[in-house]
């Protein structure tokens, strides 16, 4: 889980403004950094069922709002998979 910090200091390195937390590079910072913390817990907890379905649904939210960044957006959309290293 996300501590308040960790969310301000994700905000400000990717987000357009201090406040802003709603633009889809801020989401997809944010499900990135859950992402990655669930994906350790489930390599301690194997059969953890019920985590990897939240895991699975946060994927896909990542996809979508990087979907629709890549259709809109397409320089945010590159800037956002170079900062984060989503694909190599």
């Amino acid at each position: 889980m996300l501590t308040a910090r960790q969310k301000t200091k994700i905000i400000k390195e990717t987000g357009i403004h201090e406040k802003d937390s709603g633009s889809p590079e801020v989401q997809v910072a944010l499900l990135t950094k859950r992402i990655d913390e669930l994906t350790g817990h489930l390599r301690k907890h194997r059969k953890d069922n019920h985590s990897r379905r939240g895991l699975l649904g946060m994927v896909a939210d990542r996809q979508t709002h990087l979907g629709y960044l890549k259709k809109n957006y397409p320089r945010r959309y590159s800037a956002i998979i170079k900062k984060l290293e989503l694909k190599k």
